[in-house]
């Protein structure tokens, strides 16, 4: 199933599962004709495809199988500590989270410790390992504003996240999605910040897993999850010349054959010129800077790729526009200028910029923006 799943478009996908395929495993289950635990492999299976392509399946609960599951779920918390099958909880809660869009506050109370239990287990066998491992990935199909804020839940993820670091057992894509989860957080919570950026590391753990990583879509998962980083972070670390080096080298790599990719790189890059957490230092010592006008020297420019080339040598610009009071820090700030222009002056970069004219106006047109006619706005402070 797990092989079948990978080739589904959205549309295969529905018409599968939510068509055929759930009323039969519901209506087998019912007449005593497939086992359960092969239906939670079926369901799991169908749970991991969609959060992998990001299917917003709508509907889960109101079909028969969706409250069988929920109405086991209830009646096994129900039961008492001796007979409760705490296995079978995890595997109902797997399914229900993964397969379902949405979810009632009395069902999240019963799943989230349950799987925080099983997520947080320790012990180094095989078996428990794949148990870990699901009970995550679940965690992580859970919306943000649909987890109920409670201090354990952050005690736990961040204890998990601290065992990968030491041991590196979990899966790329488990791993990445405990990580978009965290980051959820501090989206919220401004104090998690800190121990996101400098005890976690999370720029140096993100640069190792992009380069290591050799599938797209655990690429492009890792990419999604660097944007969103970028845009919330305010805390100055010394490891973004690293990470932005990393994202530079994706870019190149994926310009000619991953288009999605390319967008998400050259849309971090612009992120990164924006904020102050990132130094146009690190920009520059990363191949930010070489790696967007790399992009105005070739032959056919693709819009998506120009108009955010266009806000990353604008928010490069507006950045050395600011004034600063602090003598030491102006000066260093002339010499971060004169390094751009300088490399701009030598490779003929300016004459190309220059050559945009007509290709601003479209973009200004296509994307309602407002970028400057005048050339010398994206590179005379630079």
């Amino acid at each position: 199933m797990n092989e079948t799943t990978e080739y589904m478009n959205e549309k295969e996908f529905k018409s599968i599962f939510m068509g055929k395929l759930f009323n039969k495993i519901d209506k087998m289950i019912g007449e005593k004709n497939l086992p359960m635990e092969n239906a939670i492999l079926e369901m799991k299976s169908a749970g991991r495809c969609k959060a992998l392509k990001r299917i917003l399946l709508c509907g889960f609960e109101k079909i028969s199988l969706g409250e069988r599951i929920e109405k086991m779920i209830v009646e096994e918390n129900l039961k008492k500590k001796e007979e409760k099958n705490e296995k079978f909880l995890v595997d109902l809660c797997e399914c229900y989270i993964s397969l379902r869009t949405g979810f009632p506050p009395e069902l999240l109370l019963i799943c989230v410790p349950c799987l925080l239990k099983a997520a947080s287990d320790k012990e180094e066998t095989e078996e428990i390992h794949k148990d870990v491992e699901m009970a995550l990935f679940a965690l992580c199909c859970i919306e943000e504003n649909q987890i109920f804020e409670q201090k354990q839940y952050l005690k736990e993820m961040l204890k998990i996240i601290k065992i990968q670091q030491e041991h590196h057992n979990l899966m790329r894509l488990t791993y990445q999605s405990a990580w978009m989860r965290l980051i959820n957080k501090f989206f919220w919570d401004k104090s998690v910040e800190d121990m996101i950026v400098n005890e976690l590391h999370f720029p140096r753990e993100a640069e190792r897993e992009q380069e290591e990583s050799k599938k797209v879509m655990i690429i492009r998962r890792w990419l999604s999850t660097i944007k969103f980083f970028i845009s919330l972070c305010q805390l100055r670390n010394e490891e973004f010349v690293e990470l932005i080096g990393e994202i530079v080298q994706v870019f190149r790599v994926a310009k000619d054959n991953y288009r999605e990719i390319h967008s998400k790189c050259i849309y971090s890059l612009r992120e990164a010129a924006a904020v102050k957490a990132v130094e146009i230092e690190d920009l520059l010592n990363g191949g930010a800077f070489d790696a967007v006008l790399e992009e105005f020297q070739r032959q056919t420019l693709n819009d998506d790729i120009a108009h955010d080339s266009l806000i990353f040598l604008m928010n490069v610009s507006n950045r050395l526009k600011e004034e600063d009071d602090d003598e030491k820090e102006e000066v260093k700030r002339k010499a971060t200028k004169r390094k751009p222009l300088e490399k701009m002056e030598e490779e003929g970069y300016e004459d190309r910029i220059t050559s945009l004219y007509g290709e601003i106006s479209f973009i200004n047109e296509r994307y309602n923006n407002n970028f400057s006619l005048n050339i010398s706005e994206y590179f005379v402070n630079i």
